[in-house]
């Protein structure tokens, strides 16, 4: 019996920080077909999505934020 394996983008947020990170994993999956994502790549992070395959994100939250300076 072999281990089936599934590559997937995982997108994330750090516990202490409010940027969108992702990465791309190749990890086992279960008999109904869901990814188990190890207890230490969860430590610390809030998963926000776990996309099928490697995807390319163009634009996250906060990329394109500018600086505003306020005058009064």
């Amino acid at each position: 019996m072999s281990i089936l394996q599934r590559k997937v983008t995982i997108i994330y947020y750090c516990d202490d920080g409010l940027e969108l990170h992702h990465e791309v994993k190749t990890l086992e999956q279960n008999d109904v077909g869901r990814v188990v994502i190890p207890q230490a790549f969860k430590e610390g992070k809030s998963i926000i999505a776990v996309c099928d395959g490697e995807i390319e994100i163009l634009n996250k939250i906060g990329d394109r934020i500018l600086s505003v300076n306020y005058t009064t």
